[in-house]
């Protein structure tokens, strides 16, 4: 088997809107089981792409087929961003699992990146589902997420502070008052805000599969956040297996360039021994 290139496969999964959920399906040479991944928000999920299928390809090495799911109104799945909703996203995780539990063999675990693990835990806590849990750089908190992305529009429109204050609490009432918001080049419907803003990256006590949260930052930082380690431990002391890690290297999500991080899959590879 050395020296196989994994097999890639591109197809939609038919859902709420006409043409479904475009999914991309990186095959393991040998498999033991697939990741199913849940993208970061909006431009995050960009920045990101290639450091996911670079590290989709170095799981497939080790026995992980990975299937990457663009969301409803995300890349190149159906629909416009301004019609998805969490419902909707929380959906497509449902049928992302319900299609790869038919149709390949095999574990299932679960791989989030920023905003995608809110998505992810909303819908585990929405119960039947418990599978290993891998998760890059993962927002805790929505409303904050919500708020960090609402103010690139002051950032793009150049505004003073107070203008920009202002600025947000007009597009919070719009959005409060069932209304769609244009910011940084998406359209973000009032569903979709709505959701986010009440996401919380909580597990159910005693989910009985292993949690392991990756978090990058510069050399000098050996520890994880402080938000990232409250949240380790609360998950520890309401009994579920889980621990955190620092890894070196750029906020690649963010960055103006792409980015690479090797050090971020190297973790993850380390990570998937303990799924297997």
């Amino acid at each position: 088997m050395a020296g196989l290139k994994p097999r890639r496969e591109a197809f939609f999964l038919p859902g709420s809107a006409a043409g479904g959920r475009f999914c991309f399906l990186t095959h393991a040479v040998d498999p033991v089981g697939t990741l199913i991944f849940v993208h970061p928000f909006a431009e995050e999920m960009n920045k990101s792409r290639r450091m996911v299928a670079l590290a989709a390809e170095a799981f497939a090495t080790r026995g992980w087929s990975t299937l990457q799911v663009d969301l409803t109104g995300c890349g190149d799945s159906a629909g416009d961003f301004g019609d998805a909703s969490w419902d909707l996203w929380i959906q497509d995780c449902r049928d992302a699992w319900s299609w790869v539990t038919t149709h390949l063999k095999g574990a299932v675990a679960l791989w989030g990146m920023r905003g995608g693990a809110l998505v992810l835990a909303d819908w585990l806590r929405s119960g039947g589902v418990a599978a290993p849990l891998l998760l890059w750089q993962p927002v805790s908190n929505g409303r904050q997420h919500l708020t960090q992305f609402l103010r690139l529009k002051g950032a793009a429109e150049m505004l003073a502070d107070a203008d920009a204050k202002a600025s947000m609490e007009a597009v919070r009432a719009s959005l409060k008052a069932g209304e769609s918001v244009d910011v940084a080049g998406y359209r973000l419907s009032s569903d979709l805000a709505r959701g986010m803003e009440s996401a919380t990256l909580g597990l159910q006590n005693g989910y009985p599969a292993p949690v392991v949260a990756l978090e990058l930052g510069p050399p000098e930082r050996e520890e994880v956040s402080p938000a990232l380690r409250v949240l380790i431990d609360r998950w520890v002391g309401a009994g579920i297996r889980c621990r955190a890690q620092a890894v070196v290297g750029p906020a690649f999500w963010q960055t103006q360039e792409i980015e690479l991080c090797p050090a971020l899959i190297e973790a993850s590879l380390l990570a998937l021994e303990e799924f297997a």
